[in-house]
């Protein structure tokens, strides 16, 4: 994902092939799956074996990839791709991914999901010896740190590489010879490989492999590099595992309801959530609702626990993007209008519990509150299949600042009386652990919980964060 360094964070998906003849369409089907974890840009990079093509623009998968543009993408044996959004301060077409870059001896093509908390640090390093910067992503310091990794073999230059950077990131790294495929020591972003007949096959989601036809081998592990090529896959760790610290926020929102995360399904994940809710808010209402569509499993499973009808109380425009990735408040107003709709016939003259899967800024929550009371619902109680969103993520994530978090300074009560809800409730952090059922021993059971507890799984950079200056020390998990 790419990260700006004068911008907020942000989501993205990667998607990558090798060994295809028919690798730009795979990869254009790819991230049309992936298409929920960035709206705002997207790229594909194609390798024939000899050069590296790239088609990339912003707008939508299906906007971007018109029938010239995979004409120009045909021939490659492989590719990565690249879908993105931005936030304020961090659009332009040349942030958008894959980043390609061209030498005398051979090109260089750059997938990224993830944030490097380290970026700032390491972008003045090289500048003082003299690199020359084309982008504000992050990314594209991976980049120069390769090239300048004097004259050692290309994989032994991306280990040292990835060795520097610091933070969250799932990397595809392409040449006209192979594709490498890193993730984080800590393992915050998810990764997968699969198989597609003798083509090998990389994503952020599972759900990717099932639309391409893939068959799912196993995900990337923290701190592993796959090196993949005409011959094959071999795997390389080129950091030690440590404290494993996937993003939770991947079952809670982001990924798709039909995706595995670390063997588990999105789906059933949120329905354990919305069970787990049922169980710490205990509440006398008539009808179950979802705000759609990563709130509809916890809603299920909320109804399915507390024995209260399930219905479709509000519904979704598929033809307006996800509020939570809008660039400006402005935007992210007027998107809740036009993309959720009350059910009067459902909601009118009941007890409604509305089902969300978490309140960053209150914008959303507050607004179908009123539309709920509005089409006759009398009472609105609001469960959240999350704790409170307290911290900044530095980790790619559009939360960089506490002032846009409406938990950092309120309480519980402030929140319910600002959204207008009759009652508010959040799920615990032990009970959201728990529910996902992914356990490795630690408190944590290997996510990161980070937004909802300030204790961050690696060192924080605070001249990066200068908002954060202050507070940054006592952010820092000593893990």
């Amino acid at each position: 994902m790419l990260a700006e360094l004068k911008g907020m964070n942000e989501e993205c998906g990667i998607f990558g092939i090798w060994g295809h003849a028919d690798a730009a369409q795979i990869t254009y089907y790819g991230l049309h799956s992936l298409q929920h974890r960035g709206q705002e840009g997207t790229g594909i990079a194609v390798s024939d074996g000899k050069s590296v093509k790239l088609v990339k623009g912003e707008g939508l998968v299906t906007e971007i990839y018109t029938a010239d543009a995979m004409k120009e993408l045909q021939g490659g044996k492989a590719a990565i791709g690249h879908v993105r959004y931005a936030t304020a301060g961090g659009s332009g077409y040349e942030n958008v991914q894959p980043l390609v870059f061209h030498f005398q001896t051979g090109s260089l093509a750059l997938a990224h999901n993830g944030n490097l908390v380290n970026a700032e640090q390491l972008k003045g390093q090289l500048e003082g010896q003299g690199s020359i910067f084309q982008t504000s992503s992050d990314t594209e310091v991976l980049a120069h740190l390769i090239r300048r990794g004097g004259t050692a073999l290309y994989k032994e230059r991306v280990k040292n590489a990835l060795s520097m950077i610091k933070g969250a990131f799932a990397f595809l790294i392409m040449t006209e010879t192979e594709m490498l495929v890193a993730l984080d020591p800590n393992g915050m972003r998810p990764l997968s490989l699969a198989k597609l007949g003798d083509a090998y096959v990389v994503a952020s989601e599972t759900c990717a492999f099932d639309v391409v036809g893939a068959e799912f081998i196993r995900d990337i592990l923290p701190g592993e590099l796959l090196i993949i090529d005409d011959n094959g896959f071999r795997s390389e760790m080129y950091a030690q595992s440590s404290h494993q610290a996937m993003c939770m926020m991947e079952y809670v929102y982001f990924s798709r309801p039909d995706s595995n995360i670390n063997g588990i399904n999105v789906h059933s994940a949120r329905k354990r959530l919305g069970k787990k809710l049922a169980e710490e808010a205990k509440i006398e209402a008539d009808v179950v609702t979802g705000v759609p569509d990563s709130s509809i499993s916890a809603a299920i499973g909320y109804a399915e626990a507390a024995g209260i009808p399930y219905e479709l109380g509000l519904i979704k425009n598929r033809y307006v993007g996800r509020t939570f990735i809008q660039p400006s408040q402005s935007l992210r107003e007027q998107g809740v209008k036009m993309k959720l709709s009350p059910v009067r016939g459902v909601v009118e003259g009941k007890r409604v519990i509305m089902v969300d899967d978490s309140i960053v800024r209150g914008t959303t929550s507050r607004r179908i509150v009123n539309m709920l009371r509005d089409a006759g619902a009398t009472e609105v109680h609001v469960v959240i299949s999350s704790p409170p969103i307290k911290n900044p993520c530095f980790y790619g994530i559009d939360t960089s600042t506490r002032e846009e978090l409406i938990a950092s300074d309120k309480s519980i009560e402030d929140i319910r009386q600002i959204i207008g809800a009759d009652t508010l409730t959040f799920l615990s952090a032990k009970g959201m652990v728990e529910a996902i059922g992914r356990e490795d021993g630690s408190e944590t059971g290997g996510h990161c919980l980070a937004c909802f507890t300030g204790k961050y799984p690696t060192e924080i950079y605070p001249k990066q964060h200068k908002e954060e200056h202050e507070e940054s020390d006592a952010l820092t998990a000593k893990n």
